[in-house]
């Protein structure tokens, strides 16, 4: 059995040297029946490791009970058969642009600022966590015959936090759970970042999209010995709603990692392949130069401008990375697989026969309503992670009419007077643009965008966490009620819902909004496989193919287009529900073969 060990100046495998060339790529973005293709386009590109972060929340949204924890021994052992080497970082938090950093709602709701701290409540979760993930890990050792050469400690932690007491306990937990391959933390190459997150006798290594010499001249200055690396080669960058979509140039980043390994380096590229934020796992970011200002919440599709694009094809970057690659490796690479197949033929047009209004949605599959409460409780306080809750409270009288505002709103509210659309209110514009007479009955559904996940900002709670102001009086006596996404993917919910017949827009008094559904047929004659779905006119809200959330999409844009994967589509009769939150198109949505490898618009550069 094969041994890693840290040495002076590289890893090494059974006592000789070994330099990583690594990709990200995560379980969870990717679908199961897919991860082989893409694990066999990272061999192909040069690579001989591969990298995955493993959301908490994914796994125990809610305390206690979990859920397909098994997901990421089985990729483990997909990593094994395509001859790679695997680097796991379980966190507790990974950021990864990933719903609240990879942190459960419930953790976050019960600690707030206690989180990634010595807090002895904090750390007794994450210790049951661990207890519960690590087995497969520490089966699928290098040592064991596994493909699992390294383990990350926390993430970038020295972007967040100091508690070296809480890192070093971290540390000494995964060892506790078993793990004996080396253990490592990752930060960015700044001082305070290295001080703040590293931990004494343990490699540090640095994430950056450019300038590795300087780089790793500081990682040096905190670290004389031990291998250096590049944990994250940002060569590419994510995108937000509402904002243009961000590239970088193909040869730029084949250069930037051409210096990376000319230092005599390791590499992970992230990514390598990106994938996509399915059934609302997207997370969001803050503004300004500590990301403490305005939400910006991230799109659907995690593309990321990598060298394998969300569809699984080789993109420019991809074969100028292979080139890069194969001047350091041994021996001829592995054929580049074929390319994915898109449905064949024009796009479908898919019609929408059937539809339920967001109430009837809500009584089929929300959470009971709670009891009228004093102040309108957070979706922490709830127990709800990804959807909406839909609040109640009314304005007594009679009395003047006067502006109605939400204050602390997270994220976004659609707002209706006595039955009929006031407004749609967010963090940046929470005051309806006409005032409000009592008596009235005022009912907001407010969205989560996504959670924070990077920054002062993490584990900042949803919903209305002010309250709801008339004039300058807080309104009380509120009853609320959660319609949760993952009530959507328990087998025949969907089932209970009343559906009738689509309203016309010529319909008067009818809001547009709540659950539509269609069908569609693909058959072998048209060559079944991945598509995208388009929804030209429809405002905002999520997509399903027979009951596999595709994800969030909004008109706002940059994204146009949600990936569907090929598994997920049958040979035969097909199912679509789209949940729409503002304003529905016309009652149909686009099927075809697939999107550009990028969002649509004006390309902006990043350079990271």
């Amino acid at each position: 059995m094969s041994d890693v060990t840290v040495g002076t100046d590289h890893f090494r495998l059974d006592g000789k040297p070994v330099r990583l060339l690594s990709g990200a790529l995560h379980y969870a973005r990717v679908h199961e029946d897919q991860w082989e293709h893409r694990l066999a386009m990272l061999a192909a590109m040069g690579l001989n490791c591969v990298e995955t972060y493993v959301p908490w929340n994914l796994h125990e949204e809610r305390e206690g009970a979990y859920r397909d924890v098994g997901a990421l021994g089985r990729f483990l052992d997909a990593v094994r058969r395509a001859g790679l080497w695997a680097i796991v970082r379980p966190g507790p938090y990974i950021c990864a642009e990933w719903e609240n950093g990879g942190l459960p709602v419930w953790v976050t709701g019960r600690f707030g600022r206690r989180v990634r701290t010595r807090d002895a409540g904090f750390r007794a979760v994450v210790e049951r966590w661990f207890r519960e993930l690590l087995p497969q890990v520490v089966e699928r050792e290098i040592g064991r015959g596994g493909p699992v050469i390294l383990v990350q400690a926390e993430n970038e932690y020295g972007s967040y936090g100091s508690d070296a007491v809480y890192l070093e306990w971290l540390a000494g937990l995964l060892r506790e759970c078993g793990v004996s391959v080396p253990l490592f933390t990752s930060d960015g190459p700044e001082d305070h970042m290295l001080t703040g997150g590293s931990v004494p006798g343990l490699p540090a290594t640095a994430n950056f999209g450019s300038g590795a010499r300087e780089a790793f001249e500081v990682l040096r200055r905190h670290q004389p010995e031990g291998p250096l690396m590049c944990m994250e080669f940002w060569c590419g960058w994510f995108d937000h709603w509402g904002a243009e979509p961000v590239v970088r140039d193909a040869a730029q980043a084949a250069g930037a990692l051409r210096e990376i390994l000319e230092c005599g380096a390791s590499v992970n590229i992230y990514m390598a392949h990106g994938g996509t934020n399915f059934a609302g796992w997207a997370g969001a970011n803050r503004g300004g130069p500590v990301q403490d200002g305005e939400f910006q919440p991230t799109v659907t599709s995690y593309d990321y401008d990598a060298p394998v694009d969300e569809y699984g094809r080789a993109t420019e970057k991809f074969h100028l990375f292979r080139k890069v690659l194969e001047g350091y490796v041994e021996g001829p690479l592995p054929a580049v697989p074929p390319e994915p197949v898109g449905l064949a033929g024009p796009p479908v047009r898919v019609e929408l026969d059937g539809w339920a209004g967001l109430g009837d949605v809500l009584e089929a599959l929300g959470d009971p309503e709670g009891p009228e409460t004093g102040v309108a409780p957070t979706f922490e306080e709830l127990g709800v992670g990804r959807g909406l809750v839909r609040y109640r409270v009314a304005v007594p009288g009679p009395r003047m009419p006067y502006p109605l505002t939400v204050a602390g709103l997270r994220d976004r509210a659609v707002v209706y007077v006595d039955g009929v659309r006031a407004g749609v209110l967010t963090e940046e514009g929470p005051t309806l643009p006409e005032p409000v007479a009592g008596p009235a009955e005022v009912e907001l559904w407010v969205e989560s965008l996504g959670r924070v996940n990077y920054g002062p900002r993490l584990g900042e709670p949803k919903g209305i966490t002010g309250g709801v102001l008339h004039e300058r009086q807080y309104l009380h006596g509120v009853r609320a009620r959660g319609l949760r996404l993952d009530a959507f993917e328990e087998a025949g919910a969907v089932a209970g819902v009343p559906f009738g017949p689509v309203p016309s827009p010529m319909d008067e008094g009818v809001e547009r909004t709540g659950l539509f559904r269609g069908a569609f047929t693909v058959g072998t004659a048209e060559g079944v496989g991945h598509a995208g779905v388009r929804l030209p006119g429809w405002t905002r809200g999520f997509v399903w193919v027979n009951g596999f959330c595709l994800g969030r999409y909004w008109s706002v844009g940059p994204q146009e287009t949600l990936y569907v994967p090929g598994p997920v589509l049958r040979d035969g009769v097909n199912e679509v529900w789209v949940l729409e939150l503002e304003g529905a198109g016309e009652a149909w949505v686009e099927l075809g073969p697939g999107a550009p490898a990028r969002c649509s618009g004006a390309p902006g550069v990043v350079q990271p």
